[in-house]
C-alpha cells in the first residue's frame, strides 16, 4: 500500500517568496477568475499563449514542491483553467495557493 505524501511544501525563505511574487504577478496579468469548493480551486487566466506557458510553468513547479496537490491545466479557444486539487487535510493549502495568484482577499 502506497503511503500518502505529507501535506506540506518543500519551498522555504527566498524561494517561497520569489515563487510567490512569481504567481501573484501571473494572476495580476491573466487571472479572469477563480471558483473554489471544499479542497478544491480552480483558477481560469485569459486563453493568450504567454499566458498558458506561465501557467503551466506554474503548475510544474508547484507539481515538485507539493507533490500532495492535484494541479491540472487544460486550455481552450475561451481560456487556459488551472485546477488545483488536495487530499483530506489539505484543503487550506489548496486556498493558500489560489491566493497566491489572486492577492489578498
Amino acid at each position: 500500500m502506497t503511503q500518502p505524501l505529507p501535506i506540506t511544501c518543500s519551498l522555504t525563505g527566498a524561494d517561497f517568496v520569489s515563487r510567490a511574487a512569481q504567481l501573484r504577478t501571473l494572476g495580476s496579468e491573466g487571472l479572469v477568475s477563480v471558483s473554489e469548493g471544499p479542497g478544491r480551486s480552480v483558477l481560469r487566466f485569459r486563453p493568450a499563449a504567454d499566458i498558458r506557458e506561465r501557467v503551466e510553468a506554474a503548475a510544474a513547479a508547484e507539481s515538485e514542491c507539493c507533490a500532495f496537490l492535484d494541479i491540472r491545466v487544460e486550455h481552450d479557444a475561451e481560456a487556459t483553467t488551472l485546477t488545483i486539487t488536495a487530499p483530506n487535510g489539505g484543503a487550506e493549502v489548496v486556498g493558500e495557493l489560489a491566493a497566491l495568484f489572486s492577492g489578498p482577499r
